[in-house]
C-alpha cells in the first residue's frame, strides 16, 4: 500500500505519517529527514539542498525524486510506504506515479491534513526539535519535562533555521502556491482523503485511519 500524506508546514505530517506507518506496518519516508541527513553528512546532494531549505524553499525536484527513489529501492519498502513531504508539487506527483507504474504499483490514497493558517503559525513558532533523535516538542502543546532537553535521549533541543517567523510565512506561501494544487490532482484521481488536522495526535491519527479504511 502506498499512501501520500500532505499538508502545510505545521499540519502534523511527520507525526501522523509515523503514526499511520506504525499502525499499518508500512515504511515512513520523510523527504525532510532525507535532506537533513544529506546535509549533516556533507554530501554533494546535501550542500545543494542546504541553501534552499534555510530560505524556506522546497527541495529541488530532481534532488528530491532521486533521494526518494533510492530509499524506495531498499527491500523494507516492498510492502508499502507512507510518503511524508513528497510529492510537494504536480511535477513530483506525476513522476511518482510514473515510477510506481513501472513497478506495477500505484498510490492508493492521498491524505490531506487540513489546518487553518493562524493555527499553523502558532504551532510552528513554538516548535523545538531534539538534535540527536529528532523528537519534536512545542513550548505550549508538548513541552519537554526539562527545558532544553529531550525526554527520550537527553539531547539538546533547538529551533531549526526554517522555524523563524519570516521563513515560516515564506514556507506557507510556497506551500499554498506549489502544493495545494495536489488537492485537485488527487481529487480527480478519486484518491483524496481530507482530514481535519486540529486535535490531539491520537485523535487526528484515528481520523486518518478511518478515512483510509473507508
Amino acid at each position: 500500500m502506498y499512501i501520500v500524506l500532505f499538508g502545510a508546514p505545521g499540519a502534523g505530517k511527520g507525526t501522523q505519517a509515523s503514526y499511520v506507518a506504525q499502525q499499518m506496518n508500512l515504511v515512513h519516508i520523510a523527504t525532510g529527514d532525507l535532506f537533513r541527513q544529506a546535509i549533516e553528512q556533507g554530501t554533494e546532494l546535501g550542500m545543494q539542498a542546504k541553501s534552499d531549505m534555510e530560505k524556506g524553499l522546497l527541495g529541488p525536484n530532481e534532488l528530491t525524486i532521486k533521494m526518494v527513489m533510492e530509499r524506495m529501492a531498499v527491500p523494507d519498502c516492498e510492502t508499502g510506504v507512507v510518503f511524508d513531504g513528497f510529492p510537494r508539487n504536480l511535477g513530483q506527483a506525476e513522476t511518482l506515479d510514473e515510477a510506481l507504474e513501472k513497478q506495477g504499483k500505484a498510490v492508493d490514497n492521498a491524505v490531506y491534513i487540513k489546518v487553518a493558517e493562524e493555527e499553523l503559525l502558532k504551532r510552528l513558532t513554538g516548535r523545538w526539535v531534539c538534535r540527536k533523535c529528532q523528537q519534536p516538542y512545542h513550548e505550549t502543546e508538548s513541552p519537554p519535562k526539562i527545558q532544553g532537553k529531550c525526554d527520550k535521549c537527553g539531547g539538546e533541543l533547538y529551533q531549526r533555521p526554517d522555524d523563524n517567523i519570516e521563513t515560516i510565512k515564506n514556507r506557507l506561501g510556497v506551500y499554498f502556491k506549489e502544493t495545494a494544487p495536489l488537492i485537485d490532482y488527487y481529487t480527480k484521481a478519486g484518491k483524496l482523503v481530507e482530514v481535519d488536522g486540529v486535535g490531539g495526535i491520537d485523535e487526528v491519527g484515528r481520523r486518518i485511519i478511518e478515512g483510509l479504511r473507508k
